[in-house]
């Protein structure tokens, strides 16, 4: 297999530089991960890691050669960054696994190709590029990839018990990559439901960042599911229920609202959520108004006006999953008039009546009037 020649790393001529740094010291250099499987599945691509035989020692002196910067930003695992033009490269030393604890892993180097595959997570992640487009499949992740299969390599709960957090990754990998008709992979679903406990051994950052972003999948529900079929679900956040989360992502088409993993991880539901996904304060604050939103009677008008178009119809779209009812045609429209709505009342017109918190309790009393009006009272109305 050889990628198309217009694959934007390929025909970039920094990359291609970069790459002839390393080739012409004659050491191998190959893109490898990401880059690579999502050209090979016809994805976007992000971004881009490069391997080789190199030690990062060397590949340090070849870049410096070079008149590049080299940072020894991972030098001990064998990850050197190379900066060309305002860019930066991870280049990583091949490597093979001495100790795992299911959580990091004890390597030295290898000067196989075949080695570093077996330590990654699934097949289609250990395909290889050479910089002329030439794939290289040690493991035979170019067929699953082509087939949107995510597998993992050679044995299921080795790779596991090598890192708990690849059980979460697999659902990940199928909300993102999966063909909708491809099914789960029963050897994965038997691995990850007779190593919950490990999952216990990880972060709560290393947790919450996996969730967030399977939750930002156009369609994680089919994931989610099967990660409540093999008890992950619960494992990882106690309480949650993933019944309304298809439901939710359904209105969100009807609404046209775009995927939010906080939107998905208030339907969800669950004990202590902010702690156990160690959400940002941002993100806190986000979900509250959320489940209070989603509990509340205010109007489409409203929400638009207190919370903005966006939140506004995400607070809508979660309303309609719990109830199972398609919010109103006109939804969009009435959230927008109570965006453009301005509140006819300001300060000065109180004072010096109303000083201080009588002032902002009066101003409050008003302007929830006006809502409860839906924005059609006057300045003369509300003042009497």
């Amino acid at each position: 297999m050889k990628l198309a020649p217009d694959t934007q790393w390929l025909a970039d001529p920094v990359t291609q530089s970069v790459c002839g740094i390393i080739e012409n010291a004659g050491f191998d250099i190959f893109f490898v991960g990401g880059c690579v499987r999502n050209a090979v599945m016809g994805e976007d691509i992000s971004d881009i890691d490069l391997s080789t035989n190199a030690r990062p020692e060397k590949v340090m002196q070849l870049a410096r050669d070079a008149g590049l910067k080299a940072i020894p930003t991972g030098i001990d695992h064998g990850t050197v960054t190379v900066v060309a033009d305002g860019e930066p490269y991870e280049i990583t030393t091949f490597r093979r696994d001495v100790e795992t604890d299911g959580r990091r892993a004890v390597v030295t180097f290898s000067d196989s190709i075949e080695d570093d595959a077996r330590r990654r997570d699934f097949t289609m992640n250990a395909l290889y590029a050479r910089p002329d487009g030439t794939v290289v499949d040690p493991l035979g992740g170019a067929l699953d990839a082509t087939h949107r299969r995510v597998r993992f390599i050679e044995n299921a709960s080795l790779r596991i018990r090598e890192d708990y957090l690849r059980t979460l990754r697999y659902f990940r990998f199928v909300a993102w990559y999966a063909a909708a008709d491809a099914g789960f992979d029963t050897d994965a679903l038997d691995a990850i439901a007779s190593n919950l406990d490990g999952l216990e051994r990880l972060s709560a950052e290393r947790v919450g960042a996996e969730i967030l972003k399977l939750l930002s999948a156009p369609n994680p529900a089919p994931a989610v599911a099967a990660m409540r079929q093999t008890g992950v679900l619960l494992q990882i956040l106690p309480g949650a229920d993933d019944r309304w989360l298809a439901p939710l992502v359904h209105m969100e088409t009807l609404l046209d609202v775009p995927p939010d993993p906080i939107r998905r991880l208030a339907v969800l539901g669950g004990e202590d959520m902010p702690r156990r996904m160690r959400l940002s304060k941002a993100q806190a604050n986000a979900l509250v108004v959320l489940i209070d939103g989603m509990s509340g009677t205010q109007s489409p008008a409203a929400l638009g006006y207190l919370q903005g178009a966006e939140t506004a119809l995400g607070i809508v779209a979660l309303r309609s999953a719990l109830f199972e009812t398609p919010p109103a045609l006109d939804t969009a429209t009435q959230v927008q008039v109570g965006v453009d709505a301005v509140f006819p009342i300001v300060s000065a017109d109180l004072t010096p009546d109303f000083q201080g918190k009588a002032l902002g309790d009066r101003l409050k009393a008003l302007k929830h009037d006006w809502i409860m009006s839906g924005f059609t009272k006057t300045k003369d109305d509300l003042l009497g």
